[in-house]
C-alpha cells in the first residue's frame, strides 16, 4: 500500500467519521425520534469503529467491512440516529472490487456479506423496536443500494482488469517491436557480411588472375605486366574502399546506405571485368530506372559472382545479357569452361549458394547448368515476390 493510497483512504475515513459524528450529534437527518439515544462516549467509540478502519480497507477488505458493519449495526440496535451507513457502503464497495473475481467460495461469501446487509439491517431495526411498516421505502432502498454496490464493484474490477490487460498487451507489443527491430538489424548485418564476402572474393579472384598475368608477361611483355600490376592496384584500392564502407555499416548496425544499389552500376561492373582481362560481350535491354533497390542489389551481386566464376573456371571469355523487364530483371551469363578444370559445380560452393539465396529471398528463380563445354547461369528476379521457386 503506497503513500498515496494511505492518504486517500485516510481522507475517506476522516470524512466518513465527520459525517457520522454530525449525524449523531444532530439526532439524525430528519425529525428526531423520541426513542433515539443522544450522542455519548459509547456512541463516539462506535462511530470511530464504523469509520476509522477504512484507512486500511485496501489491505484487509473483508476484515474492515466486518468491523465497520458490526459497529454500524450496534449503533442502530442501541437507537443511535445513524440514518445512513456510509462507512459500511464504502467498505462493501471495496469488498466487491477486491473479491468479486476471486475463488468461488470467497466470492460467494463476499457477495452474501454485502448483499445480505440489507436483510440484516431490517432485523436490526426490528430489534431496536422500530416498526418496519413505517420505513418500507428506506429499507427497500438500502437493500437495493447494497445489491447495486456489489454489481458496481464487480464492473469496476472488470474495467481495471481490462485496463491492466491492455497495458500488458501494449508493453508486450512494444517488446515484440523491439525484438523485431533487433532481428532486422541482425539480418541486415548478416547481409552486409555477405556483401563483404562477395566483394572480397571477387577482388581476390581478379588479383590472382592479374598477378599470374604479370608474372608470365614480366619477361616477354613488360608493358602488359605493368598494366596488370596497375589493375591489381586499382582493384585492391577499390576493394579497400568498399570494405571500409561495409565495416562502417556493420559498426553502425546496418544503418549506412550500401553500394551498389543502383542497377546502372552494372555497367561499371562489366567494365571492371573487361579491364581485368575477361573478354566480355554484353547486352543490356530496357531501362533500369524503375528497379527496386533490393532487386538491383541482388542483380549486381549475382552478376558479379557469375563473372567471378567465369574468370576463375572459364577460358577468359563470357557472354552477358541483362534484361530490365517491367516486372523483373533477367540475367544470363554463358561462358566456355577450361577442359582441364571441368565445369563449376552447380550445387557446391558458397558462390552458387549465395546466388540461390538472393534469388529465393526475392521470390525469383536461378538456374545453373553445364552443357558440353559451356556453362550457363540464368536468373530471374521479380520486382515483387511471387511464388516462384529456385532451381539449379
Amino acid at each position: 500500500m503506497n503513500r498515496r493510497t494511505v492518504l486517500v483512504d485516510g481522507g475517506i475515513a476522516a470524512m466518513t467519521l465527520a459525517i457520522a459524528m454530525s449525524t449523531l450529534a444532530a439526532d439524525g437527518l430528519g425529525t428526531p425520534s423520541p426513542l433515539s439515544t443522544p450522542l455519548d462516549a459509547l456512541g463516539v467509540v462506535l462511530a470511530v469503529a464504523a469509520s476509522v478502519p477504512l484507512v486500511v480497507r485496501d489491505r484487509a477488505p473483508l476484515a474492515v467491512y466486518t468491523i465497520v458493519a458490526v459497529a454500524t449495526l450496534i449503533l442502530l440496535v442501541l437507537n443511535y440516529p445513524l440514518d445512513f451507513p456510509l462507512g459500511t457502503a464504502i467498505a462493501a464497495y471495496t469488498v466487491a472490487v477486491r473479491h468479486s473475481g476471486g475463488p468461488d467460495l470467497l466470492r460467494r461469501s463476499a457477495c452474501a456479506a454485502v448483499v445480505g446487509f440489507g436483510p440484516v439491517l431490517a432485523v436490526t431495526y426490528l430489534l431496536a423496536g422500530d416498526n418496519l411498516t413505517d420505513i418500507p421505502i428506506e429499507l427497500t432502498s438500502l437493500a437495493i443500494m447494497f445489491c447495486a454496490i456489489w454489481i458496481t464493484g464487480d464492473r469496476s474490477r472488470l474495467r481495471r482488469e481490462r485496463i491492466v490487460a491492455l497495458e500488458e498487451r501494449a508493453a508486450r507489443t512494444e517488446r515484440e517491436v523491439e525484438r523485431e527491430q533487433r532481428l532486422a538489424a541482425a539480418q541486415e548485418r548478416t547481409r552486409i557480411a555477405r556483401e563483404l564476402h562477395d566483394s572480397a572474393g571477387h577482388a581476390i579472384s581478379v588479383i590472382l588472375v592479374q598477378a599470374g598475368a604479370a608474372r608470365l608477361l614480366h619477361e616477354r611483355d613488360r608493358e602488359g605486366s605493368i598494366r596488370a600490376l596497375h589493375t591489381i592496384e586499382d582493384v585492391a584500392r577499390g576493394t579497400m574502399d568498399e570494405i571500409s564502407r561495409l565495416v562502417r555499416a556493420l559498426r553502425e548496425d546496418g544503418q549506412s546506405e550500401l553500394t551498389p544499389a543502383d542497377p546502372a552500376a552494372i555497367d561499371d561492373l562489366l567494365e571492371g571485368f573487361r579491364s581485368s582481362g575477361l573478354a566480355l560481350t554484353s547486352r543490356l535491354d530496357g531501362s533500369p530506372g524503375s528497379v527496386p533497390r533490393s532487386v538491383a542489389s541482388a542483380a549486381y551481386r549475382i552478376l558479379q559472382e557469375a563473372l567471378t566464376n567465369a574468370t576463375r573456371h572459364g577460358d577468359g571469355s563470357a557472354d552477358v545479357t541483362v534484361r530490365f523487364a517491367p516486372e523483373a530483371v533477367e540475367i544470363t551469363v554463358v561462358n566456355p569452361t577450361r577442359a582441364t578444370t571441368g565445369t563449376p559445380p552447380t550445387n557446391g560452393g558458397h558462390g552458387i549458394v549465395g546466388m540461390r539465396e538472393r534469388a529465393f529471398l526475392l521470390g525469383g528463380t536461378l538456374q545453373a547448368k553445364a552443357s558440353g563445354s559451356l556453362y550457363e547461369l540464368s536468373a530471374r528476379l521479380p520486382h515483387f515476390a511471387d511464388r516462384a521457386g529456385v532451381t539449379a
